[in-house]
Order: C-alpha cells, then structure tokens, then sequence
C-alpha cells in the first residue's frame, strides 16, 4: 500500500508518451505538493495545492542526444544534480496542475527530441557574385559623383 499523496510509490505505472518513438519512465518523474501563492481566498492557506515536479535527467533512460540538447532547453530550472525542477501552481487543484507540470516537461522533452538540421554550406553563383560586384561599382560611382572638387565651378 502506497503512502498516501505519492503517486508513483510502489506503483508500476505506464509510460509516459512523449512522441511516438520516446516514452518517459514514470520513476524518474516525482511530485511533491507545496502551498501556493496567489489569489485564492481562504483555500490559498489550507491545501497544498501547487505541484512540484522533478525529473532526474542524469538518471533517466533518455539518449545521450536528447539530453544534450535538453540541458540549455532547462536552463534555470535543471539543478546541479541533473534534476529539472518544474513548479505549477496556475490552477487551484492539485490534479490540474501536476498535470499542468507533466504537460510542460513532455512538450520540454519533445521539443528536444527533435535534431536540428544540418546546414549544408553552398558556394554563391557566377551570376550572383557578378551582380553583387555590378551592385557595388554602382554605388560607388554614385559616391564619386558627390564629391565635390573646390575650384572646379
């Protein structure tokens, strides 16, 4: 019997699908529930209804990759560990917002999974060196023609 309020306790629980070929595993994710701030009357000061996640990156399953790209993706919110800290407290229920939190780690970790394109370097044309330097010799003349020579009127 797992103690109330953690989830994931003794609990073998579906993966959590990021995109069709990557899943998370549900024990590196772990959630702890603290008092929020804000508006919200005299709720505010009796449930403890903010969600705080934490995924640890260093131990996770993901590959190497990911959690390369992963890592400036975090920025502020990866602690030294290898742990991303994620805190939710937009809604006034605990449900929504580790929902909320679960929510902005996947669309984090999708938004690594994708590999950048390579940039392929490619040489200008003839035509467009000869136009660039047509451009130039253009300009030029019309600078030399601003030039005023004194004694020439």
């Amino acid at each position: 019997m797992s103690p109330r309020g953690c989830d994931n306790a003794g609990i073998m629980a579906d993966p959590i699908p990021v995109t069709p070929f990557l899943d998370l595993n549900p024990d590196d994710v772990s959630y702890s529930f603290v008092r929020a701030s804000g508006p919200g009357g005299q709720n505010v000061n009796k449930v403890s209804t903010a969600c705080e996640l934490r995924f640890n990156l260093a131990g996770s399953g993901l590959p190497p990759d990911i959690k390369a790209r992963l890592v400036p993706l975090a920025g502020s919110k990866l602690t030294k560990d290898g742990v991303i800290v994620i805190q939710a407290d937009r809604f006034r229920s605990q449900d929504m917002n580790r929902e909320d939190a679960l929510a902005r780690l996947v669309e984090m970790v999708a938004k690594a999974a994708v590999r950048p394109k390579r940039r392929i370097a490619t040489k200008p044309t003839r035509a467009s060196k000869e136009r660039r330097l047509e451009g130039k010799q253009k300009r030029s003349g019309v600078k030399k023609m601003r030039q005023g020579k004194p004694g020439m009127d």
